[in-house]
Formats: structure tokens, C-alpha cells, sequence
């Protein structure tokens, strides 16, 4: 069945909501009607040629026409470390920083927040968080 716009409205709050309680100490970097994004709040080197960007990308969670997204940037370091902490959420993982929730049962508000704080964590650890 595909997704209503009820439902795709639904989804986006519900996991917006969770990375809202990111901020601070994320600072968020897009909020649109579609689209919410949240970053580092330390200056640092990025790329090859280490040009220096206000925050290192975190996650973002974007309405799309068949699912809502989310991206998950600290799934990158060890995605080891966060699979036990969202076996549900896991299941939707397609690729490997990417969440697609084509239902709004997939989305496990505890999961997400567990999954979240676990990668703020790391974001600290890296340095990319003051």
C-alpha cells in the first residue's frame, strides 16, 4: 500500500522530534518542509584538501514519494556499536547510513533516541562537538 501523505507527515514528525532533542549540543544546519538536518557545533577540517566547515554532518531525515529517510552519519565509524541498540530500526537500514520507514510502526521512538545519543556520543569523540 502505498504511503499517504497523512502517514509520510506522521513518520517525518515523529523522527524530526527525536533529533530536535539532539539540539543543542547539535546545531541544526537545514529545517525545511521536507527536509531536517543537524550538524556538529565545532568548526572542522573535511575532505582531501581539509577545508575547514562550521560543523560535521550528522543525520538528516527527508520526506521522499515512496518513504521517509534517514540518514545516519556516525553509522560510518562502527556499525557495530549502534546495531544492538535498534534491532527494530536496523531492519529498515538499506545501504549503509540509511534508514527507509515506509510504515509508522518502523519507527521506535526509544530505538531512535538510544541510537541517537549513542552517536552524539561518538561525534564528541571524534571531536566534532565542542
Amino acid at each position: 500500500m502505498p504511503l499517504t501523505d497523512e502517514s509520510r507527515k506522521i513518520i517525518f514528525d515523529k523522527v524530526k522530534k527525536e533529533l530536535e532533542k539532539c539540539c543543542p549540543p547539535m546545531a541544526i544546519s537545514k529545517d525545511k518542509i521536507d527536509v531536517f538536518e543537524i550538524m556538529g557545533n565545532k568548526p572542522v577540517p573535511y575532505g582531501y584538501k581539509k577545508v575547514i566547515v562550521p560543523g560535521m554532518y550528522f543525520c538528516s531525515v527527508l520526506i521522499k514519494k515512496e518513504m521517509i529517510s534517514l540518514h545516519f552519519f556516525p553509522i560510518y565509524i562502527q556499525p557495530d556499536l549502534f546495531k544492538d541498540l535498534a534491532p527494530n530500526l536496523f531492519k529498515c537500514l538499506k545501504g549503509k547510513p540509511c534508514f527507509n520507514f515506509k510504515k509508522e510502526e518502523q519507527v521506535d521512538s526509544k530505538e531512535l533516541a538510544a541510537l541517537l545519543k549513542k552517536g552524539v556520543e561518538a561525534w564528541k569523540k571524534c571531536g566534532y562537538m565542542k
